[in-house]
């Protein structure tokens, strides 16, 4: 799963007391930004994240419940289908 990462991102009506308040766009583009100019400065890479994302949003409990236990098994998924060798 190195090659992507999720995330479940709340947002408030009032965050931070920004007006107006900042999207999830917003969010996630301020996200992009910081972590590739920290990376850029330390480490010298240029491109870090592909242009566009995917968001769901999440409707009720259950739905909350299936995307949190997703994101909590998604590295042992990819550890046993990219990483686990049968000896």
């Amino acid at each position: 799963m190195p090659d992507h990462i999720h995330a479940i991102i709340f947002l408030h009506e009032k965050a931070g007391g920004a007006s107006p308040s900042p999207t999830l766009d917003d969010v996630v583009c301020a996200f992009k930004s910081l972590t590739s100019r920290s990376y850029k400065q330390k480490y010298g890479i240029e491109k870090m994240f592909q242009r566009s994302s995917a968001e769901h949003i999440i409707r009720d409990r259950d739905d909350y419940e299936t995307r949190r236990k997703y994101i909590y098994e998604n590295p042992m998924r990819w550890y046993h289908k990219y990483l686990k060798t049968d000896e």
